[in-house]
């Protein structure tokens, strides 16, 4: 079990690897700012968070590039720029891997024909912010009976 004080600190940095701030602070100085040894704190980043602070920064561009390509006019290239990285191929190589489209595929997937959306479709926006701000969730759609598994047919009175 963690003391709370090394959470609150291992949160912080997770907040300081999302930021968008320029320079981007390397894994290495994040560790140092929380004080934490570099290699202790990409053990620990992991344990808590599931993921390494570098696989962590990573997922957080490409979640902020989709926010990007969706919301605003940005052309794919200056959403990769915006995002941090400086090479077009790594990024639309990285989002692709990532998201299961490229960039442009998903852009022209989810903003409408007449330009810009002003926020997130609900679709989108992760269920843990959903039941945080209230948004209705999609109606789920009820199994047919030949979807149902062994067990649930064994319950099902003859």
């Amino acid at each position: 079990m963690l003391h709370p004080e090394l959470l609150r600190r291992l949160c912080q940095t997770r907040d300081w690897l999302r930021e968008d701030a320029e320079p981007r602070p390397s894994v290495s100085e994040v560790a140092r700012r929380a004080g934490i040894a570099p290699h202790h704190f990409i053990r620990l980043f992991r344990a808590v968070f599931g993921e390494t602070p570098h696989r962590y920064r990573s997922l957080a561009r490409i979640e902020r590039a989709k926010e990007l390509l969706i919301v605003t006019g940005q052309s794919v290239t200056d959403v990769c720029m915006a995002v941090g990285f400086s090479s077009l191929g790594s990024f639309s190589s990285l989002f692709t891997r990532r998201v299961g489209l490229s960039p442009s595929a998903w852009q022209r997937k989810h903003r409408p024909a007449g330009g810009r959306l002003r926020a997130m479709p609900p679709e989108l926006i992760p269920g843990c912010l959903k039941l945080r701000a209230s948004i209705p969730a999609k109606k789920a759609i009820p199994k047919k009976p030949a979807e149902r598994r062994p067990a649930e047919l064994a319950a099902i009175p003859t």
